[in-house]
């Protein structure tokens, strides 16, 4: 059986959780959640705890129990206490700046480039070249993130681009004559 599975979910005084057959809703301060979990995952309450388990014993199953607690763990914190993904810009002249439910920024091309925010997403830039993105949604911030992200991977000569905050760039030595 999935070893993470084995663990179960703690529920906050402050959340609810509605389990139906193959989905569960999580409600918190910060919003409210859904996932659908499918028919090989059976999930239980036992008082303020979700406990998962697999419907059968195939190997699919053991792993998607293992995910729907992952998924439902991460659903709870999100309406607790939320998720963020800061990032870094590294470049002369790159900037961000955050208007409303977009993003301009500044990367080095012949145009601005400006990004809309999801549904749930909101967009800080304490400073010119720091950008932190907050939602209740791990995926959806972490997706919103890597959008961002693509407009100018970190190269690997100089490091310049947009990065995660604790991201590693391991820089390459120059051709030597």
């Amino acid at each position: 059986m999935s070893r993470i599975a084995n663990y179960p979910v703690d529920i906050p005084a402050k959340v609810e959780v509605t389990i139906s057959p193959s989905n569960v809703s999580v409600k918190g301060p910060l919003g409210v959640l859904n996932q659908y979990l499918g028919d090989q995952v059976l999930v239980e309450r036992a008082e303020n705890q979700l406990l998962f388990k697999a419907a059968n014993n195939s190997q699919q199953a053991n792993a998607m129990s293992g995910t729907a607690r992952a998924l439902v763990f991460n659903m709870v914190e999100g309406v607790t206490r939320g998720w963020e993904k800061k990032l870094a810009l590294v470049g002369v002249g790159y900037r961000a700046q955050a208007a409303g439910d977009k993003l301009n920024l500044t990367l080095g091309f012949s145009h601005p480039v400006v990004h809309m925010m999801p549904a749930g997403i909101k967009v800080e830039t304490p400073s010119q070249t720091e950008i932190i993105i907050k939602g209740i949604d791990r995926q959806v911030v972490g997706q919103v993130a890597a959008e961002v992200r693509a407009y100018r991977k970190p190269e690997p000569y100089k490091g310049k681009g947009v990065r995660y905050v604790d991201e590693v760039i391991i820089l390459k030595e120059t051709k030597k004559k």
